[in-house]
């Protein structure tokens, strides 16, 4: 699952992006009003954390931009605003909940958590490749009734796969989206972590899931 945080103190963005990484979110942060709304509207979050006070925009125009817009994205209002008519006005502009600095991350990561299960799941809350499933929300893989562990960038590397179940993805492709930095033709970063995930997925069992497509990247179940 991606979250967009948009926070223009950098110490407290570098906090919110390590912390949510290491329960396996995808992270992208964003220092200002007009590149969060953009960002937003162009592509596809499952969760925004929205400061208030932000440069170029103010959060509250942020807030409403996206809920006229994208009425069903989650927006979890965080800032160091603690009156109670600045409470009201977000929560009536459309936030879905609303958390003042300074805040426990652990109850930060409760009301994610909350968010993302309010309501009926959608169905691409739960990804299977035959009989690999993994819970976004719960953040847990199976294998039929083996659960199996993995690290925040395996359980990342290992969605963006089951997202593009059948189709072949190139190692830039898989950088970009994984590791949210430009391919670099000297680095191995993605083959290892490919085996890793082979030795927790694959290792004993008569169907192997992960491929290698000579010549393009990897693949995770039967080609379309």
């Amino acid at each position: 699952m991606r979250i967009l945080v948009a926070e223009d103190d950098r110490p407290v963005a570098s906090f919110l992006k390590k912390g949510l990484e290491a329960e396996h979110y995808a992270v992208d942060v964003v220092p200002d009003g007009q590149e969060a709304l953009y960002m937003a509207e162009e592509y596809e979050y499952d969760l925004v954390l929205l400061d208030l006070v932000l440069p170029n925009m103010d959060g509250l125009q942020v807030l409403r931009q996206i809920r006229s817009r994208k009425k069903n994205l989650p927006v979890l209002v965080l800032t160091g605003r603690s009156r109670v008519e600045d409470r009201v006005k977000g929560l009536d502009l459309g936030a879905d909940d609303y958390m003042v600095k300074p805040f426990a991350f652990r109850e930060l990561s409760a009301r994610v958590r909350a968010l993302l299960r309010r309501g009926d799941l959608p169905a691409d809350f739960k990804l299977q490749v035959e009989d690999l499933e993994m819970n976004l929300v719960e953040r847990t893989v199976y294998r039929r009734e083996k659960k199996i562990e993995l690290t925040p960038k395996e359980f990342a590397l290992l969605e963006y796969l089951m997202r593009n179940q059948g189709r072949a993805v190139s190692r830039p492709m898989i950088i970009e989206h994984v590791w949210n930095f430009s391919f670099d033709t000297m680095t191995n970063v993605v083959d290892v972590y490919i085996n890793y995930l082979r030795k927790k997925v694959d290792e004993g069992e008569a169907s192997k899931l992960i491929q290698t497509v000579r010549g393009v990247g990897y693949r995770i179940g039967k080609a379309q």
